[in-house]
């Protein structure tokens, strides 16, 4: 036990942990754009709402979820470990050794991940602390109103989409003849709200610009700290790791904002 802790303790340990919660918040990354893309949809966001509420009541997917904030903890804490570390064992007085080529994503993976965590504590506090706020309280705050959805079994079409007074109500789906009435909280409305202010999208856009940038030198120093590259794959992990998720993943959670300023 006490080699395991003074291996995890070790800088070799603390980037271990950090590849590893880095790759596991690097799939929650697909899952959760993979349910924002029903913002897309053009149904008085039924689909949103209905995604938001499996994954915050779901009891497997609230046990990832903590798993989640956990990693967020510890990766942003190992990081900061990290690099306070690596300044004091810095050699100083080498002007002239010459220097290894460093991306600028790597130098300033610092910086990067401060933005990338204060964009994460501001998105939890608009989204998720409201979406949940209820639970914290135990009564109905009203913070996220509710929506009523009805929809003909027959033809798959919605028939209505209307708020609901302020009261008492839970998350509820029922059938009475051939009409599917869904009740849900209307974060999907929360979203378009705070969307439609610029210096929001805009701060939205940046940050997602660092999640690129973050990523590009991430995905692929994970690999390379857990030993899972091999001159054969390499050019698989890196073409993932530059097109996938720092090209089509930051794309991806950019067009929400910017389609629901200009066009929601």
């Amino acid at each position: 036990m006490s080699e395991f802790k003074q291996t995890f303790n070790s800088s070799l340990g603390k980037k271990l942990i950090m590849a590893l919660t880095g790759l596991f918040l690097c799939t929650f990354l697909i899952v959760h754009l993979s349910g924002n893309l029903a913002l897309f949809k053009h149904d008085n966001g039924q689909a949103f709402n209905a995604y938001a509420n499996f994954m915050t009541h779901f009891p497997p997917i609230r046990v990832v979820s903590y798993l989640l904030y956990l990693s967020i903890l510890v990766h942003t804490i190992y990081a900061i470990i990290l690099t306070v570390n690596n300044r004091k064992a810095r050699p100083i007085g080498y002007a002239s050794a010459p220097k290894s080529p460093v991306s600028w994503s790597s130098k300033n993976m610092g910086l990067l991940g401060s933005i990338l965590f204060l964009f994460i504590v501001i998105h939890m506090k608009d989204f998720w602390f409201k979406y949940h706020q209820d639970d914290f309280t135990g009564k109905s705050t009203h913070v996220i109103p509710f929506k009523e959805y009805k929809t003909d079994l027959v033809t798959g079409k919605q028939i209505s989409a209307r708020d609901l007074p302020p009261g008492d109500y839970n998350y509820a789906v029922f059938t009475e003849g051939g009409i599917e009435t869904m009740v849900a909280k209307d974060l999907n409305q929360t979203v378009e709200i705070a969307f439609k202010q610029w210096w929001y999208v805009a701060f939205y856009v940046i940050a997602l610009g660092a999640l690129s940038f973050h990523l590009l030198h991430g995905f692929q120093s994970a690999f390379h700290t857990l030993g899972w590259i091999h001159r054969k794959y390499k050019p698989i992990i890196y073409f993932i790791g530059t097109w996938f998720f720092a090209v089509i993943i930051p794309l991806g959670f950019a067009a929400m904002p910017v389609y629901y300023f200009f066009f929601g």
